[in-house]
């Protein structure tokens, strides 16, 4: 029997690891883009590229999270 559409989690694992991926390459352009700001906004921008830098972690941890639930309910 097939499962409602309603039941089933709109984001699954793949789209977190890729969106994990893909902002470790924000982190990268942020940090790069940093250095070449006047030195007057030069520290904001820095902690703007660390805070995204922070976020690759949790998205694939959630990733796993919803991959280990998808297997779960298979077996």
């Amino acid at each position: 029997m097939a499962k409602p559409i309603l039941r089933q989690p709109p984001l699954r694992s793949h789209h977190l690891y890729g969106l994990s991926l893909s902002s470790v390459g924000l982190c990268v352009v942020l940090w790069i883009r940093a250095k070449t700001i006047g030195e007057d906004e030069r520290g904001n921008a820095e902690r703007r590229a660390l805070f995204v830098g922070l976020w690759p972690p949790l998205l694939w941890l959630i990733g796993d999270t919803l991959e280990r639930k998808r297997r779960r309910r298979r077996f």
